[in-house]
């Protein structure tokens, strides 16, 4: 995948819409298509982006950095 490639879509469930990432990372339901877009585009700054190679900041796990739910 180059660097020039879309790696988020945003996906329609019922009533709902979520982002979803290549990496498998996938969004919190937002009734807002917006708010979904918001996601993703923090996403792919925050973990795909040249900048910070995809470690979260300080302080921040990879599950809340990836939106993911661990029991």
């Amino acid at each position: 995948m180059g660097p020039d490639q879309p790696r988020t879509s945003t996906v329609e469930k019922g009533a709902f819409c979520l982002a979803r990432c290549t990496c498998g990372w996938i969004g919190p339901a937002r009734r807002a298509r917006s708010l979904a877009r918001d996601d993703a585009s923090v996403h792919t700054t925050d973990r795909h982006s040249s900048a910070t190679n995809g470690t979260p900041p300080p302080g921040i796990s990879s599950d809340q950095a990836t939106g993911r739910h661990t029991q």
